[in-house]
């Protein structure tokens, strides 16, 4: 049998209803979204805000009717919940538009401070770094929270020893999951963990809005995003949306991954989101036997970046196997092994970081303007 078609997957959710509206969820125009990828399926669910706790039910039917389709290797399925517009005239909706992006970017309730941790390219250890960070910024007495943005690819759930589904006490907002002290909220608690999201732009940005906007967070000093790579529609999101006190950096040395994490920082400069700094990763490696340091991808490179372009050097991590066995043993080293010199090296970096938030000027920024020249 041939790739299963849009229509055959349309004919198979015709058998799904809504229990309340007693029509199925086509007819109701509830699906969104849907993409089909060698045997692999996605789709929204759209329901009203009110409703999304009471419908887990019906989203899970429709995930098992699509899974059962012959040719379907997985599926993910979501709900989400967009506010009923309210009628408004031409003239209210352009002078609405113009006062939001005549505005400042509205706080996060109940979160101090919120900074992005991003890298240009993948694969240069960034995630790593946000949990690590994120654990040394906890043991030194701050509240800590964790999202983790990239939602194609979601990692936090592993590196921070969590797993399960987030509960709802209210039936609106979700609990944050929570270890060492952290709270985190990821895509990988409501997704199975090999189950590819393989979601269009407008899906993604809104999955990145509701774990930033339908959890509670509670009191957070500090709220650590880590980004997926690259400049695309997650970054832009969080830059346009949400009150960014800083962006981090991370690099490996070498040119290549320089020249990317240098897009990076230019696309935060370009919507005013000040960079905090660059984090070298994968510096140097160090023998465990004769201590001899090595310099396998080069060494010194993201400082002297950060030099050129005139920002702060946060600090440099080793390429040492203890942090990639901690991580991907959901014991990250700073709590594992706190007084290891790994350790010692995210506690100075988190400490260099609050101080450069403690000296800079924090007011919230304007919601950046989109030129076109």
């Amino acid at each position: 049998m041939g790739q299963v078609t849009e229509q055959q997957i349309l004919d198979a959710l015709k058998s799904v209803k809504d229990p309340e509206r007693g029509e199925d969820v086509v007819s109701l125009g509830m699906v969104s979204g849907l993409v089909i990828k060698d045997g692999n399926v996605a789709f929204a669910l759209e329901v009203d805000p009110e409703r999304g706790a009471k419908l887990e039910p019906l989203r899970r039917e429709a995930e098992k009717t699509v899974h059962a389709m012959d040719g379907i290797l997985s599926v993910s399925v979501v709900l989400t919940a967009h506010s009923a517009p309210t009628q408004q005239t031409a003239p209210q909706q352009q002078a609405q538009r113009g006062e939001a992006a005549a505005g400042a970017i509205p706080a996060l309730p109940g979160i101090k401070r919120v900074i992005a941790v991003a890298s240009g390219k993948g694969g240069v250890g960034k995630s790593t770094v946000s949990v690590n960070l994120a654990m040394a910024l906890a043991a030194g007495g701050y509240k800590v929270g964790v999202l983790d943005a990239d939602i194609y690819g979601p990692s936090q759930p592993r590196m921070m020893g969590v797993s399960g589904r987030p509960e709802t006490q209210d039936g609106k907002t979700l609990e944050p999951m929570e270890n060492y002290g952290v709270k985190v909220m990821s895509m990988g608690f409501l997704v199975p963990e090999d189950s590819p999201m393989i979601w269009r732009g407008p899906m993604v940005m809104s999955a990145i809005q509701q774990l930033l906007n339908d959890v509670n967070w509670g009191e957070l000093d500090i709220m650590v995003i880590d980004l997926p790579p690259g400049t695309g529609d997650a970054q832009l999101t969080m830059a346009q949306q949400v009150p960014l006190d800083g962006a981090i950096i991370v690099s490996t040395p070498q040119d290549i991954a320089l020249l990317d994490a240098r897009k990076g920082l230019n696309m935060f400069r370009k919507v005013d989101v000040p960079v905090l700094g660059i984090i070298e990763n994968m510096s140097y490696f160090a023998c465990p036997n004769c201590g001899h340091q090595t310099d396998i991808f080069s060494h010194g490179g993201a400082q002297k970046e950060a030099e050129t372009l005139g920002i702060d050097f946060l600090g440099e991590i080793p390429l040492d196997i203890e942090i990639r066995e901690t991580s991907d043993a959901g014991t990250p080293i700073v709590v594992s092994k706190p007084d290891s010199e790994n350790a010692k090296v995210f506690r100075q970096i988190a400490d260099r970081l609050m101080a450069k938030l403690d000296g800079a000027d924090t007011g919230k920024r304007e919601m950046p303007k989109i030129v076109v020249s």
